[in-house]
C-alpha cells in the first residue's frame, strides 16, 4: 500500500477549521465537515515530526469498519455525502482519497470516554501505587496485563494539541455534561467495548483498552465521533503472544511510546524524530491490525 506520507493535507477548495494531533478538519457547510486522517503520530500528547506512511489510510478504514459495526448500538457522525461531491476536482481529491470522510457537524463533548478491560500502561502503574485505577478500587493481587473482573470506565478531560489530557472521575463528567448524558456516555462506551472486544478476540486481537469520543446534535441526540477502535485510540494485543505478568506485544503506538521512553526527552514539544526502523515496524503493526480485524 506504501505511498508518499501525508503530514498535512492542503485543500484549497474548502476552508480549514483546525489541525488536530492527527486529523485536519475542513468546513463544507453548516451541516457537514470533511475530516482528513493524516500520517501524523502523537505520543504523550505531542505530535512527532516523523509521519508514518499510510497510517491515515489504515485509521480511516478501521474506523469506518467499526462505525458500521456499532451503528445498531449508537448512531455515528458519518454522512452519506460522497467525497466526489465535496471535492469535485480529481487532483485535489486524490490527495485525500481513502483518508477523508464527510461527517455531520456535531457539538463534541468535553470528555474522552476511556474503557479498560485489562490492566496495563498508566492503569498498571496506578494500581501498583494505590490498588485502584483512576480511583476505582480493584481486587488485590492482580498482575500486569491481567483481564479485569469487568470493564471499567475511566474518563479524562480533552486537552488542546500539545497539552496533556487529565483523568477525571465520573462526578466531574456529570458537572461537564449533566447526569443523564454522562451516564449514557459511560453505559454506551462499555457496551461498545464489550461488543467490539468479543469480535476482535475471534480475530486474534485483545482490545486491552480504548478511547471513544462523542458529540451531540441540536436536539441533544448522542453520536459516536472522531475515530473508533483504531491502533491510535486503543491498546491492541496479539492474542497468540498474550501472557499475564508481562507487557504483551501490541499493534498500537505503545511500540513508539516504548522507544521514546528510552530517550532523554521530557515529553514536551517538540518531539524527537523517529528512526527508519521504528517507522517501518510501526507501519507493519498498524497494517497487521487492519488485516486481522478486517480480513
Amino acid at each position: 500500500m506504501t505511498s508518499t506520507p501525508v503530514f498535512e493535507s492542503h485543500l484549497h477548495s474548502l476552508p480549514l477549521i483546525q489541525r488536530g494531533k492527527v486529523r485536519d478538519i475542513y468546513a463544507i457547510d453548516e451541516q457537514s465537515m470533511l475530516i482528513v486522517a493524516t500520517d501524523r503520530l502523537s505520543a504523550f500528547d505531542v505530535v512527532l515530526p516523523t509521519p508514518i506512511t499510510d497510517k491515515g489510510v489504515i485509521l480511516t478504514a478501521v474506523s469506518n469498519f467499526w462505525f458500521n459495526f456499532t451503528r445498531e448500538i449508537i448512531p455515528n457522525h458519518l454522512s452519506d455525502v460522497s467525497l466526489a461531491r465535496v471535492l469535485p476536482d480529481a487532483a485535489e481529491r486524490a490527495q485525500v482519497e481513502k483518508r477523508a470522510v464527510v461527517v455531520k457537524r456535531l457539538k463534541p463533548l468535553p470528555v474522552e470516554a476511556i474503557v479498560r478491560g485489562y490492566i496495563a500502561g498508566s492503569g498498571w502503574k496506578d494500581y501498583q501505587a494505590t490498588g485502584a485505577i483512576c480511583g476505582i478500587a480493584l481486587p488485590a493481587g492482580l498482575q500486569q496485563a491481567q483481564q479485569l473482573p469487568q470493564p471499567i470506565y475511566t474518563p479524562s478531560s480533552k486537552a488542546a494539541v500539545g497539552l496533556h489530557d487529565e483523568n477525571i472521575d465520573f462526578a466531574r463528567t456529570v458537572e461537564l455534561v449533566g447526569a443523564e448524558l454522562a451516564a449514557k456516555v459511560r453505559d454506551v462506551s462499555i457496551q461498545i467495548y464489550q461488543h467490539a472486544a468479543a469480535y476482535a478476540l475471534k480475530h486474534g486481537i485483545i482490545i486491552a483498552d480504548t478511547k471513544f469520543e462523542f458529540g451531540v446534535d441540536e436536539a441533544g441526540n448522542l453520536f459516536l465521533i472522531d475515530e473508533v477502535l483504531t491502533p491510535d485510540s486503543s491498546r491492541f494485543w496479539a492474542m497468540d503472544e498474550y501472557k499475564i505478568g508481562t507487557s504483551p506485544a501490541s499493534f498500537d503506538k505503545q511500540f513508539v511510546r516504548d522507544y521514546l521512553e528510552t530517550l532523554d526527552w521530557n515529553k514536551q514539544a517538540p518531539g524527537p524524530s523517529l528512526p527508519d526502523e521504528i517507522v517501518e515496524k510501526t507501519m507493519s503493526k498498524y497494517l497487521e491490525a487492519q488485516q486481522r480485524l478486517l480480513g
